[in-house]
C-alpha cells in the first residue's frame, strides 16, 4: 500500500472510541492533561533538531494544522488550539467530527500568524506545531515559550503528512502506543475501501480547486491526492508533469489550460468562493469528464475533512467520499 501522506490517509474511530478519547482522559481544573509521567522523558526529532519532553505535558498548546484534533485523538485536551476551520464563533475550533470532546474548551489562538502573548499567557509547558510553515522565526518564538515540536524533515509548508504527524504528537504526549493504533485502524479503513473496489486500480484522477484567483490541482505528496492513490486511483499524469508551486504541493492552471485538469474522475472544491463558482463554470461544464458525470464537488464539512487529514476528520471524508466516488465510477 501506498503511503499516505501526508499534507496524507484515513482512521475508523467509532462512536465509542471518540466518546472514550473525552471520557478517559483525566483533565484538571484548565483543561489540560493529569495523566502519569511513566515513560519519560522523550526524544521527537525535528526540522529544527531533538526535542525533549521531560514530564507528561500538562498544558498542550496545538497551533499546527490539525494538531488539536490529533491530540485529542490521544485523548489529550489542548488549553489553546488554532481554529485552522473557522466553523465560526460558536465553537471549540474543530469540526463536527470532534465537537464534544472538550471536557473544556480552549483558548482559540490565531492561525497564520498567533499571538505569542496569548501563547505565553496560558502557560504551556509543550507547544505543538507539526504541520505548518516551517518558518525558523515562528519556531524560535515559540520554543522560547515552551518546547515546541515543530515540522519533521521535508514537512515544511504544510507538507507533514498523516503518520508523521502522529508520530510527532503521540510520542512528544507519551501516547505513543495509542499512536500506532490509529494509525493502524487508518491503513486497514483506506484498505478496506481499495479492496471493495477494484474497478478503481488505475483510473487517473484529478483533485482540483478553485479560488477568488483562479483553478489549481493539487499533486502527489499532497493528503487530497495520497489518499485517493491508497484507493487505487492513479494522479492524473498532466498534473504531475506541471511544475508546483512555492508551496510544493499544488499546481495552478489558467481558465486556458482548465482541460488539464480533466481526468477518469475529477474531484473539486471551493475555497472562500461559491461552490456555483465551479459548478456554473461553463469550461468546467465542458469538460468530458463533467459532461458524463465523472465529476464530484464537495463544500462545507466534506470538504474541510477531506483537507485536514486528521485522525478524527479522516473516517468522516471517508464516509461521506466513497459513496460520491462510486457514483462517479458507476457507468
Amino acid at each position: 500500500m501506498r503511503k499516505s501522506l501526508t499534507l496524507a490517509s484515513v482512521i475508523a474511530v467509532a462512536a465509542l472510541s471518540l466518546a472514550g478519547c473525552s471520557a478517559d482522559s483525566d483533565t484538571d481544573s484548565d483543561g489540560g492533561s493529569t495523566a502519569g509521567g511513566a515513560g519519560f522523558p522523550v526524544t521527537v526529532e525535528t526540522a529544527f533538531g531533538d526535542v525533549t519532553v521531560d514530564e507528561k505535558p500538562q498544558r498542550v498548546v496545538a497551533l499546527g494544522w490539525g494538531d488539536a484534533e490529533t491530540a485529542l485523538a490521544l485523548g489529550v485536551q489542548p488549553v489553546g488550539a488554532s481554529d485552522w476551520l473557522a466553523f465560526g464563533e460558536e465553537n471549540d475550533g474543530v469540526g463536527p467530527w470532534a465537537q464534544g470532546l472538550y471536557d473544556t474548551p480552549p483558548e482559540i489562538i490565531g492561525t497564520l500568524e498567533p499571538s505569542y502573548e496569548a501563547i505565553a499567557a496560558l502557560e504551556p509547558d509543550l507547544i505543538l506545531d507539526t504541520k505548518s510553515s516551517g518558518d525558523q522565526a515562528r519556531y524560535d518564538r515559540l520554543s522560547g515559550i515552551a518546547p515546541t515540536i515543530g515540522v519533521p524533515e521535508g514537512g515544511e509548508n504544510y507538507l507533514t503528512d498523516f503518520e508523521d504527524q502522529m508520530d510527532l504528537v503521540s510520542t512528544a504526549l507519551g501516547e505513543e502506543a495509542e499512536g500506532d493504533r490509529l494509525v493502524a485502524e487508518s491503513e486497514s479503513a483506506v484498505e478496506a475501501v481499495a479492496d471493495a473496489h477494484p474497478e478503481w486500480d488505475d483510473l487517473t484522477v484529478t483533485a482540483a480547486t478553485k479560488t477568488s484567483e483562479g483553478w489549481g490541482a493539487y499533486i502527489e505528496g499532497s493528503e487530497r491526492v495520497d489518499l485517493l492513490e491508497e484507493f487505487g486511483f492513479d494522479q492524473n499524469p498532466e498534473i504531475a508533469a506541471l511544475t508546483p508551486n512555492a508551496g510544493g504541493f499544488s499546481v495552478d492552471i489558467s481558465s486556458e489550460q482548465l482541460d488539464v485538469i480533466d481526468a477518469d474522475v475529477i474531484i473539486a472544491f471551493p475555497i472562500f468562493i461559491e461552490t456555483t463558482e465551479i459548478t456554473d463554470d461553463p469550461q468546467w461544464q465542458q469538460l468530458p469528464a463533467v459532461k458524463a458525470g465523472h465529476d464530484i464537488v464537495i463544500d462545507g464539512d466534506v470538504s474541510s475533512a477531506y483537507s485536514l487529514g486528521t485522525s478524527l476528520s479522516r473516517q468522516y471524508a471517508l464516509d461521506q467520499l466513497v459513496p460520491l466516488l462510486e457514483d462517479a465510477t458507476a457507468n
